[in-house]
């Protein structure tokens, strides 16, 4: 249910895929946001010995509108990587022990530049010459791997923080079930092709993910540079997304066996909501979808209006899906929880609206304060500072959008429905049981290490 080989062209180019964004207001220092994009799908651990990396020639960007209604960019935050290779005789990622981040042993070496364009206004450079930490190989080549975490955590100025490098998989999902005729393992007895209930199965278990994350004061973020209090106040809401440009054209040299990119650099993957590419664009659509820009999504809006989703959980689940079966109306709950962002009056003392323009963005109110005791379900259970308010890297997407799809959300907009009793407690069956969160930046659990991993297992 997030964007892993989400669209037929971006799986073949894995480094270029982003696989989940989040954006939430910092638990541990409240007065910044976090902003985190993830790319490269489901890395095995023990990939060797040509271990995963970002790509040198593709621009990584995360991009902020701070609701002036038309869902074009107004901070923009750009990352290019460049890699070494310090022992050219050698095939080998490592030398030997790589004790540190800068350990002449680490064979390639990969450092990055961070920019941020303000529209309008001419690029500032933040930092250049960024040290990535090497994967998580095992306990003899890398033995103290956590600690690389703080050494990789750079400090900008202005008060940001950034990190660039290998992560647990934070998200969690039954892809197996899920994509086998949409079948639910806790409620497979009810399938149109039934067997006996079962426990979830997290097929993102023991894989990585590349992440970019930066933590900024959150008045680098807003209009006229604030830090917001007022919930309802439209100045307040931010919207996030991030993509992956490629140069127009590319040129293979047999000279060297190495290609080269020519041209303006032009967007090939994007991704702000956990849902949207996934499940509701159709296939033939979805790489159009990942080249355009979030402000062209009106294009799009039909399929959130009549989600296919909706349409097959009563033709897989007969006879638990009678009220959604019947409901022929626009999905108006849909379209404002991802295309337009929740107006006032529809949450109690919430709204995170960015304006009429229909764009999908992930939408943070940066006035709701972070939550002591998070609710993994987020705002549908009261967790006003969790998904679809951003989204933290505990949420249980999923499962959110798994009910939102199954009716609960429709009596937001549309009292006069009720929702069928499965709505509420639809699931995957799936927990996080992959490494465990951070508590401080960034955020993301400490990644899986080869030698560590046990291929073939759940």
């Amino acid at each position: 249910m997030s964007s892993h080989r989400e669209a037929p062209e971006i799986s073949k180019d894995p480094v270029a895929d982003n696989t989940d964004v989040y954006a939430f207001v910092s638990p541990d220092q409240p007065d910044t946001v976090t902003l985190i994009a993830n790319f490269i799908p489901l890395e095995v651990p023990d990939g060797g010995p040509n271990f995963y990396e970002f790509g040198d020639d593709v621009l990584y960007e995360i991009h902020v509108c701070n609701n002036q209604r038309d869902a074009r960019p107004d901070v923009t935050y750009q990352f290019r990587f460049t890699t070494k290779i310090r022992h050219k005789a050698t095939f080998l990622y490592n030398t030997g022990q790589i004790l540190s981040i800068t350990d002449k042993n680490w064979n390639r070496p990969q450092y990055y530049s961070v920019t941020r364009v303000a529209r309008g206004s001419a690029p500032v450079v933040l930092g250049t010459g960024l040290t990535c930490p090497p994967v998580n190989i095992g306990p003899r080549s890398t033995p103290n791997y956590a600690d690389f975490t703080a050494a990789a955590t750079h400090t900008l100025p202005g008060g940001r923080h950034v990190f660039a490098g290998q992560r647990a998989e934070g998200f969690h999902v039954d892809l197996g079930s899920i994509f086998d005729l949409g079948t639910l393992r806790p409620f497979q007895h009810l399938h149109l092709i039934p067997s006996a209930d079962a426990l979830g199965v997290n097929g993102t278990q023991d894989f990585n993910v590349h992440s970019i994350a930066i933590q900024v004061p959150i008045s680098d973020l807003t209009r006229g540079g604030t830090k917001p209090t007022d919930v309802m106040a439209p100045g307040s809401v931010i919207g996030v997304y991030a993509s992956a440009s490629r140069q127009k054209s590319r040129v293979f040299d047999p000279g060297s066996g190495l290609s080269s990119g020519h041209g303006p650099f032009l967007q090939v993957s994007r991704l702000a909501n956990p849902l949207f590419n996934e499940v509701i664009v159709p296939m033939a659509k979805k790489d159009l979808w990942n080249a355009r820009p979030p402000q062209d999504d009106h294009d799009f809006a039909q399929y959130v209006a009549h989600p296919e989703l909706a349409g097959l959980l009563p033709v897989l689940y007969p006879h638990v899906f009678p009220h959604l079966a019947a409901y022929t109306k626009p999905r108006a709950d849909l379209l404002a929880i991802l295309l337009t962002g929740i107006p006032k009056g529809i949450v109690t003392g919430f709204q995170n609206y960015t304006g009429p323009t229909q764009a999908d963005m992930l939408r943070l109110n940066v006035a709701v304060k972070p939550t002591e005791s998070p609710n993994v379900l987020g705002l549908v259970a009261g967790d006003a500072a969790g998904f679809p308010n951003g989204r933290r890297v505990i949420d249980d997407t999923t499962t959110v959008e798994l009910r939102a799809i199954g009716g609960l959300t429709i009596p937001l907009v549309d009292h006069s429905f009720t929702p069928d009793g499965a709505a509420a407690g639809i699931t995957d069956g799936t927990t996080n049981t992959n490494p465990p969160y951070l508590t401080q930046f960034p955020y993301l659990g400490t990644p899986a290490g080869g030698y560590q991993s046990k291929p073939g297992t759940c």
